[in-house]
């Protein structure tokens, strides 16, 4: 039986395209991430990498240090990064009534089933650190798991936050969850880094292959070039956000980790094997529709 580290964080929840990471690894090698993942981000400066307010080249460069690291460690065997990314405007979201706080559980649902269970060992034991600005309360979270999971018979829609964690442990064996800053917990930066970038290389798409386009309509980005936003009618926090994302398709692809980007329009992983995952939730059936609010299924 072996101890494993879980640290995940969700992005762009208010948007089309919405987005759940988790990043996974040994417990027994968190301390020697943590401290090189430190240092490298003290030696750009940044206190703490954030998504959201990603607007100038400091925090571009950082997001960089971010990426050089998480690939570098996932090549190496020594954690993987699963990023869920889900449109609301498919047949299973398009709905009226839709509840966005249940459908972002059976999200996490989803992606736990996939990563807890499938990509580690059988015995693996969890504990789980979700960034404490996540959509969901930890604490008193309710329970909705999908018609179509595992064999596990559903005992009621809500349950109080201690039988929670029991169904966890018995599903996933989470035995721990302590919601953390992000500014202390410097591995939760790259869950916020990656589902950031997921989300948005699908909603901007069109914008972020309008910023690649010269004059005469060539790609010729480099990792250091720079544009201003107004060039391409993007502001200055686009402009970044596209220079990140294009830093990590090269990155993906210059370690040949079969992510795609132009033929998915957006990041999309090919095999989920790989430890970098960018996964682009479609329907399972039919029937497979977003929970309403209410607490209807």
């Amino acid at each position: 039986m072996g101890q494993f580290t879980a640290y995940s964080d969700e992005s762009y929840i208010n948007a089309r395209f919405q987005s759940v990471s988790v990043v996974t690894f040994s417990s027994e090698s968190e301390a020697a991430l943590r401290s090189e993942l430190s240092g490298s981000l003290d030696s750009s400066s940044i206190s703490e990498f954030k998504w959201s307010k990603l607007r100038q080249a400091r925090d571009r460069f950082g997001a960089m240090k971010l990426i050089d690291f998480a690939i570098g460690q996932a090549i190496a065997e020594n954690l993987r990064i699963d990023t869920l990314i889900w449109d609301t405007e498919d047949s299973r979201h398009n709905i009226t009534g839709r509840d966005d706080t249940e459908n972002l559980q059976r999200m996490y649902y989803h992606l736990f089933r996939n990563v807890l269970q499938k990509r580690w060992p059988e015995d693996s034991v969890w504990d789980l650190y979700p960034d404490e600005n996540s959509a969901l309360d930890w604490s008193r979270l309710e329970d909705y798991l999908d018609r179509a999971g595992i064999g596990i018979e559903l005992q009621g829609d809500i349950f109080d936050a201690g039988e929670f964690r029991i169904r966890l442990f018995r599903e996933f064996r989470i035995e721990k969850i302590k919601e953390v800053s992000s500014c202390d917990a410097p591995i939760c930066q790259i869950a916020d880094l990656f589902a950031g970038a997921g989300a948005f290389s699908h909603t901007s798409f069109d914008r972020y292959k309008h910023w690649c386009r010269k004059d005469v309509g060539q790609m010729t980005l480099a990792c250091n070039h720079e544009l201003s936003g107004d060039d391409y009618d993007l502001s200055g926090g686009e402009t970044e956000k596209c220079l990140v994302l294009d830093y990590l398709n090269k990155r993906c692809k210059k370690s040949k980790l079969r992510v795609g980007l132009e033929s998915s329009r957006g990041l999309k992983t090919y095999d989920p094997r790989f430890p970098i995952n960018f996964w682009v939730y479609q329907p399972q059936h039919p029937e497979d529709k977003a929970p309403l609010r209410g607490g209807d299924l």
